[in-house]
C-alpha cells in the first residue's frame, strides 16, 4: 500500500495585516513574480522527469499554533514535505507574501483534489519567534484554515532553536537596524521553499523565479508516481546506513578498504582537536569577507563535497569563478591541488579561496586572522589544538587536519578486487572493469595498483574540453534547464548579448608559460564518482553518460590533445557495464561523513 507522502511547507512569514484568505488570493502585487500568474511554458508530465535527492531534511523543535512543542521530523514521513519559512510582519511581496499565496493556490487545487489532498501537508513556520508566538501563528493562520487541506503554521520558542533548523537549510536570515542600532522589526532574506519526500529527503528547492503552483503540483504528482522499490534515498544514493556514527581520527588511523595510508606532513600531524576546530572553520560563513560564505558553501557535504547545482562555482555577491568545485573525498591523498596543479600542499591551497576576490573575498591575509581572534571561542580552540594564537599557518593547519579525514573507499569494487569477496560486484560491474583496464585504456590516467587504488595519475592532460571552451564557442542554440525536467533552448548569441565576458582559461599555461601546457588539467580522482556530477574542469558535461560518450568519441581534437585519448568505439551496452563499474566506486562511509558535517558547530551565538 502507498504511503501517504508529507508536504512540509515551512513558508517564511507574513503580515499580521494581510488580508482574510479570499482577498489574499485576488491580492495582485504592482511588481509580480512569476507564482502570482500564469506559468509561461507547459510544464512536462509528471512521472516523466526524475527529482534527484539534495540531502536530508533537518530536524528541532517547534511550536504549533496550540503551544504543543513537536519535532519537525514528527510532521513528515507520512506525507511530502515543502520547506519554506516566513515572519508574520513580512511585507515583501516577492518575498513571504509569494509564499503564503503560491500555497494559498496550492489548497485551493487539493480541495478540487481530495485524493491529492490527503497525500499533502503544508506546514508554514515563521523565523520571527521574538514576534510570531503560537498565538500570533494561530490568528494568522484562521484565513486560511481548511479542514479538507492539512496546513499547519508553526513557530519556535526560542531563536536559538530555530537557528540550527535555519543553517541546515542554508537559510540566511539577518535583523535589520536602524541607525541608532534598534531592531525594526524586519529581516533581510532570501525566499527558499523546499520539497521533501517521505523518506524525509530533500527534492527540489524554489527560489521566487521558480515558485509557482503548477510546477509545485507537477513535482508533486512526480514523487507521488515513484515506486517504493524504485524510490531513491539517501542511503541507496550515498550508500551505507546513516545511523552509524563516524570516527574521523579512524578515517586516518585505519583508512578505509583500497586506500594507502593516509599522507600527514611532519608538522602537522591529525589530532582530535584539530579536526574539531578545523570543522568549524570549514563550515564557518565568517572567514569570508562579508561574512555569507563558508568553504562548504562550495564543497557542500549532501552533494559530493562539491556542487552539483551549477557547472562553476560562485563567490560572493554572486561573483563568477572559472572552473568546477573539486570533490574533498580523498583530498589528502593528492599531490597537487586546484584544476592547473598550482599547489603542492593543502595547507598551502586553502588560502587560494580565502584570498581570491571572487570567491571568499577577503583582501588581506592579516585581516582573516584579526576576525578569527575576536570571532566566538577562537582564540581558546587554537590553544587547546596548537598551543598558540591563531596566524597564517595553523589555521591552514586546522582546516586540512578536518579535509584530511573525509577519506571514502571500502566500495563495492574495493570489496570485490581487495576484499577478495566475489559476490560484491554485479555482473555488468565487472564487465565494466575489464572494459576500464583494458579496451577503453581508462586505468592509463586513472590507475589502479595490486595494494590500493587512488584512480588518477595526479598528472594532467589535454582532453580538448578547454579548448573547445576557449577558442571554438559554440553559436548554436543553448539549452538551458530553467526547473527540473523543464529545458528551453536560447540563442546562444543572445545570451552572450547580456552577459558578462567570460574569462579565457588556459588550464596549466597560466602557471608554467609553456604552450605544451595549454588546456592541460589534473586527472580528477574517479572514486565516489557518482555523488560527484558535474563532471570537467569547468562542468561542461553533466551526468557519467555524457563523460562516457565524450571519451568513446576520443575527446576534441586540438594541437596539444593528449595522445592517449583516440576513439574507443565501444557500444552502448559496454558504455552501460562501464557506467556500472564508475557507479561501484561510491565508498561505504559517504553518509556518515555527511551525517557528521551536518551536525557541525558553525559558530557560538554572540
Amino acid at each position: 500500500m502507498l504511503r501517504r507522502i508529507a508536504l512540509c511547507v515551512l513558508s517564511l512569514g507574513t503580515s499580521s495585516g494581510w488580508p482574510g484568505s479570499a482577498a489574499f488570493a485576488e491580492a495582485t502585487p504592482t511588481v509580480p513574480a512569476p507564482g502570482y500568474g500564469t506559468l509561461a511554458f507547459t510544464p512536462p508530465v509528471p512521472g516523466s522527469y526524475r527529482l534527484p535527492i539534495l540531502g536530508r531534511a533537518a530536524d528541532g523543535r517547534v511550536l504549533a499554533d496550540t503551544a504543543e512543542s513537536v519535532n519537525l521530523h514528527d510532521l513528515m514521513g507520512d506525507k511530502i514535505v515543502l520547506l519554506s519559512f516566513i515572519y508574520a510582519t513580512c511585507s515583501d511581496i516577492n518575498g513571504c507574501f509569494l509564499a503564503t499565496a503560491v500555497f494559498h493556490k496550492i489548497k485551493r487545487r487539493l480541495q478540487q483534489q481530495p485524493e491529492l489532498s490527503g497525500q499533502l501537508r503544508l506546514l508554514t513556520l515563521s523565523f520571527d519567534p521574538q514576534h510570531d508566538g503560537p498565538e500570533q501563528m494561530r490568528r494568522y493562520s484562521e484565513g486560511f484554515a481548511d479542514k479538507m487541506v492539512d496546513w499547519r503554521f508553526l513557530t519556535t520558542a526560542l531563536e536559538a532553536e530555530l537557528e540550527p533548523i535555519l543553517a541546515h537549510y542554508g537559510q540566511n536570515i539577518q535583523k535589520i537596524y536602524d541607525a541608532q542600532g534598534s531592531f525594526t522589526g524586519s529581516f533581510s532574506h532570501n525566499l527558499r521553499v523546499y520539497l521533501i519526500d517521505r523518506d524525509k529527503n530533500l527534492r527540489n528547492i524554489y527560489s521566487t523565479a521558480f515558485l509557482h503552483p503548477d510546477t509545485l503540483i507537477n513535482d508533486i504528482k512526480t514523487l507521488l508516481q515513484e515506486p517504493p522499490q524504485n524510490r531513491p534515498s539517501a542511503s541507496a544514493m550515498l550508500t551505507g546506513p546513516v545511523d552509524k556514527a563516524v570516527d574521523l581520527m579512524e578515517t586516518i588511523r585505519r583508512p578505509p578498504l583500497g586506500l594507502p595510508p593516509v599522507p600527514q606532513p611532519l608538522d602537522n600531524p591529525v589530532t582530535e582537536k584539530k579536526i574539531q576546530l578545523g570543522r568549524k572553520l570549514f563550515f564557518d560563513r565568517r572567514l569570508s569577507l562579508n561574512d555569507t560564505l563558508s568553504c562548504a558553501l562550495c564543497h557542500i557535504p549532501e552533494q559530493g563535497f562539491t556542487s552539483q547545482e551549477m557547472q562553476t562555482a560562485v563567490g560572493i555577491e554572486g561573483r563568477t569563478v572559472r572552473r568546477n568545485s573539486p570533490t574533498l573525498y580523498n583530498v589528502a591523498y593528492a599531490n597537487t591541488l586546484f584544476h592547473d596543479s598550482r599547489e603542492t600542499t593543502l595547507e598551502q591551497q586553502v588560502w587560494g579561496p580565502l584570498l581570491a576576490p571572487n570567491e571568499m573575498g577577503n583582501p588581506a591575509i592579516g585581516s582573516i586572522i584579526e576576525k578569527i581572534k575576536h570571532t566566538d571561542n577562537y582564540l581558546a580552540l587554537f590553544e587547546q589544538a596548537f598551543g598558540q594564537r591563531p596566524d597564517m599557518a595553523t589555521i591552514g593547519m586546522a582546516i586540512t587536519s578536518y579535509e584530511r579525514t573525509l577519506n571514502s573507499a571500502n566500495s563495492a569494487f574495493d570489496r570485490w578486487y581487495y576484499g577478495k569477496d566475489k559476490q560484491a560486484l554485479n555482473a555488468a560491474a565487472r564487465r565494466g572493469f575489464e572494459l576500464f583496464t583494458g579496451k577503453a585504456h581508462c586505468s592509463r590516467c586513472h590507475t589502479i595498483s595490486q595494494q590500493h587504488a587512488l584512480f588518477t595519475d595526479n598528472a594532467l592532460h589535454n582532453t580538448g574540453i578547454g579548448y573547445a571552451d576557449s577558442m571554438a564557442p559554440v553559436m548554436t542554440p543553448q539549452k538551458l534547464e530553467i526547473a527540473p525536467g523543464i529545458i528551453i533552448e536560447v540563442d546562444k548569441k543572445q545570451l552572450v548579448s547580456v552577459s558578462e565576458v567570460k574569462p579565457n582559461d588556459l588550464g596549466r599555461y597560466e602557471i608554467t608559460q609553456n604552450p605544451a601546457d595549454r588546456w592541460r588539467y589534473k586527472t580528477p580522482s574517479l572514486r565516489n564518482i557518482g555523488l560527484t556530477a558535474p563532471y570537467m574542469h569547468n562542468g561542461s558535461l553533466a551526468t557519467l553518460e555524457d563523460v562516457l560518450v565524450f571519451y568513446n568519441e576520443g575527446g576534441i581534437a586540438n594541437e596539444n590533445l593528449d595522445p592517449l585519448l583516440e576513439p574507443l568505439k565501444l557500444n552502448d551496452n559496454e558504455l552501460s557495464d562501464l557506467k556500472a563499474f564508475l557507479e561501484a566506486l561510491t565508498g561505504d562511509n559517504t553518509v556518515e561523513l555527511v551525517a557528521d558535517a551536518l551536525t557541525a558547530p558553525i559558530g557560538d551565538s554572540e
